[in-house]
């Protein structure tokens, strides 16, 4: 049997009254309580939820966007390729890199020094040859996510704000961060909430039966915290109003 070192046996003894399943204010006091105590580094709240979608339909997909009220703690670098006076939009928007065929030809070299890259629908185009690049990093705009839009202003504004990307995988799961630990509770609730209230409503017509199977709290580097899944729509009706 492995030795347990100093680290794992202080989050158990920690862990050790905290009921589960949990509500999602409980949770997030008793993960801000181990990780001020075991982590070195201001984690990140995460956000772990199973769907009952059969992800293999394309009727029951769900991805979409949500803005976090509290942010996510983390200043998002933000890339724009569009034309004409949309370039001067997003520069004025606050857009950290924009440009047109020029930044296509760089980001083709390799440059990848932004988190969020927003296009235009007539500067898609330019982008298509990116697809093999830019996919496997989850960065190729897409109208669902917002990020194929004329409005840019808008775009580049929520993404600054704390935009996050919801998206089920293969296995109908979804995996958000919430922000940093060194938020206040009821800032780390409130952006919780909006996220289940969020993926609440991209529930899919077709989907049968149970929809949110399970629902976890956890830190970058801690445990995770199972939440009542019954009485979560209740819970964050207070902070979502």
């Amino acid at each position: 049997m492995p030795t347990l070192t100093k680290r794992k046996q202080k989050i158990l003894e920690l862990m050790e009254d905290v009921e589960q399943p949990s509500s999602g204010m409980e949770a997030i006091e008793a993960l801000k309580k181990v990780s001020k105590e075991v982590s070195k580094f201001d984690e990140t709240l995460e956000a772990h939820l199973r769907l009952g979608i059969e992800v293999k339909h394309a009727d029951q997909q769900v991805r979409s966007t949500v803005i976090l009220p509290a942010g996510t703690g983390k200043e998002t670098r933000v890339a724009v390729v569009a034309k004409g006076e949309k370039i001067k939009e997003a520069e004025e928007a606050g857009a950290d890199i924009v440009g047109s065929e020029d930044l296509v030809e760089k980001i083709q070299g390799g440059f990848f020094e932004f988190d969020k890259l927003v296009a235009t629908p007539d500067a898609m185009g330019m982008l298509g040859k990116l697809g093999k690049l830019l996919g496997p990093k989850g960065l190729m705009p897409n109208p669902k996510t917002g990020t194929v839009t004329f409005d840019i202003k808008n775009a580049v504004n929520e993404l600054k704000a704390g935009r996050v990307e919801f998206r089920a995988d293969k296995q109908g799961m979804v995996h958000v961060p919430l922000g940093k630990m060194s938020f206040e509770e009821k800032a780390l609730m409130k952006n919780f909430s909006v996220l289940i209230d969020a993926i609440l409503k991209a529930k899919p017509s077709a989907a049968k039966g149970t929809y949110l199977k399970s629902v976890y709290l956890a830190t970058s580097m801690g445990p995770g915290i199972k939440i009542d899944t019954k009485q979560l729509p209740f819970e964050i009706k207070e902070y979502i109003a």
